[in-house]
């Protein structure tokens, strides 16, 4: 029983493993493995216990029918895309080669000659600018993520303090302040974390060697851009017939903020449900080698996506609303600890905001969707279960130390500041008074376009965390090397936490307690 599979598992490895020294090639033999695995061979084996509250070793018990989770958020956003939807429709067509169509619009707008046709054109591309980016960044990460990763980190403070010298000088005051402040805070964010760069940037690295063995992955990546700019053309339609309506700015704009915010959590619900079918793949990747005698399902993607777009979909729509925000308020408030010094008073004070964002982070995290993929659990339930995992092993020190998701947002950020500069010249050219108006939807869309291939990154990256987390030898299956650099990684933050000189060969067991943060 333990050989049955053994030529299935044992070409894993070898299609997964990165030369330490050389380029990775990509391979295709991981799909034509999953499919070599017929039903007969399957009777008999046994799967990953989806659903159940205590995650079981992987393969060791039957896998039960799925239970639909946090139904109600998927209900809400159904609801929302409904009621947006026709929103989009009806403000796109008031303007639509003709001035206020409808007379109950007509009473709040003037007639100042522009039309929706004159901007849908400029929103579409930034559409595609923004898929072209996001494509061409994905890409580079796999290849050369060490280049990208370091133009990215530099290019944005850059990028927004050039933004801002033009905002002033167009006249734009709250436009120039907000991008210099952004400016100011990604410098002093980006000068605190230069030491945990290189440890960053090995995640991103080895993450990207999975993904080029599991070309499907990206596919699906590609899939989804595909159906967001299908909801972008409904989208920017209606924001057109927004920019080009006789009404105040002010109305304007908020009406904008509630498309954007519209678009955001749509997006956000895409990528995530990208980060779901990545990370079931690579989890179950990782786990396979287990004792040799895990089963892979034929067909892991479309099994991975079944689940994503049905009975996980509730828990991705809840995890989307909140998931981003807290992440880049943690960030800011640990950059911002980081270089506060002796200062008592400030320290207490912030130190009181990072208890706050650290509850809230037990409850709303990335590492969620992992849990969602594997078993099929609600997204609180498995954001604690997550964190628990992460508190008991220690493996908590090193989600501290990771910036891969910073990393992945800055190149994300640049690739929507990239997309609004080069729409907003259009814009310039064509309506000089909406081209602020013009260029900052327009960033919005390139950066949840750039975000979707991020996110694919992103969810090999939270897979390798979990499945260390819960067995070191599982990553160490896959790389010994790499999993020798993690380990090291760890037992430097152990001692850095804890002020001591920490065992080597206390690294990557589970200790009995998560060891108290001092710094």
């Amino acid at each position: 029983m333990q050989n049955i599979y053994s030529t299935e598992l044992s070409g894993l490895p070898r299609t997964l493993s990165a030369p330490t020294h050389q380029s990775v090639s990509v391979s295709h033999e991981v799909e034509e493995d999953f499919a070599s695995v017929n039903s007969s061979e399957q009777d008999g084996q046994s799967s990953v216990g989806e659903g159940s509250c205590t995650p079981p070793p992987l393969g060791r018990t039957p896998e039960p029918a799925r239970k639909w989770r946090d139904v109600f958020w998927l209900f809400l956003f159904l609801v929302q895309t409904a009621l947006v939807g026709f929103l989009l429709a009806v403000l796109g067509i008031n303007r639509y080669r003709r001035d206020n169509r409808f007379a109950k619009l007509a009473r709040f707008q003037s007639s100042d000659g522009l039309q929706t046709q004159e901007f849908w054109p400029i929103f579409g591309t930034a559409a595609a600018i923004g898929a072209v980016l996001g494509w061409a960044m994905l890409t580079i990460i796999c290849i050369r993520a060490n280049q990208l990763i370091k133009v990215a980190v530099h290019s944005v403070t850059t990028y927004l303090a050039i933004v801002s010298v033009f905002c002033f000088w167009d006249e734009e005051i709250f436009w120039g302040i907000a991008f210099a402040i952004g400016a100011a805070l990604q410098f002093m964010y980006a000068i605190s974390v230069m030491d945990r760069l290189p440890f960053s940037i090995l995640m991103i690295k080895m993450a990207a060697t999975m993904l080029l063995g599991l070309p499907a992955t990206i596919r699906v990546c590609y899939g989804f851009i595909l159906a967001m700019l299908a909801w972008m053309v409904l989208w920017s339609f209606g924001v057109s017939g927004v920019v080009s309506s006789g009404m105040d700015d002010g109305a304007r704009w908020w009406i904008l903020l509630a498309l954007a915010v519209s678009l955001f959590w749509t997006g956000a619900i895409f990528c995530n449900t990208v980060h779901v079918i990545v990370a079931g793949v690579i989890f179950l990747l990782l786990s396979s080698g287990a004792q040799g005698q895990v089963v892979l399902p034929s067909r892991p993607i479309m099994r991975s996506l079944r689940h994503a777009i049905t009975t996980s979909m509730g828990s991705i729509c809840y995890g989307s609303l909140f998931t981003a925000a807290i992440r880049v308020f943690r960030w800011s408030i640990r950059g911002l600890r980081s270089r506060i010094g002796k200062n008592e008073c400030l320290l207490c004070c912030v130190d009181f905001l990072f208890n706050i964002v650290e509850i809230l982070v037990r409850f709303f995290n990335k590492y969620a969707f992992v849990q969602v993929a594997v078993y099929g659990k609600g997204f609180n339930h498995g954001a604690r279960d997550s964190w628990e995992l992460f508190q008991s092993t220690g493996v908590e020190a090193l989600i501290a130390y990771d910036l891969t998701g910073a990393i992945l947002l800055m190149v994300t950020v640049l690739g929507g500041l990239m997309t609004g500069t080069g729409v907003g010249i259009w814009a310039w050219y064509k309506e000089e008074s909406r081209v602020i108006m013009v260029g900052s939807t327009a960033m919005l869309m390139g950066m949840v376009l750039v975000g979707l291939c991020m996110v694919v990154v992103e969810g090999a990256v939270t897979s390798i965390y979990i499945c260390y987390a819960e067995d070191p030898a599982l990553i160490s299956r896959w790389n010994p090397e790499f999993a020798d650099q993690i380990a090291e990684t760890l037992h430097q933050r152990f001692q850095h936490r804890s002020g001591r000189d920490v065992p080597a060969h206390m690294v990557g067991v589970q200790l009995p307690k998560p060891l108290p943060e001092i710094s």
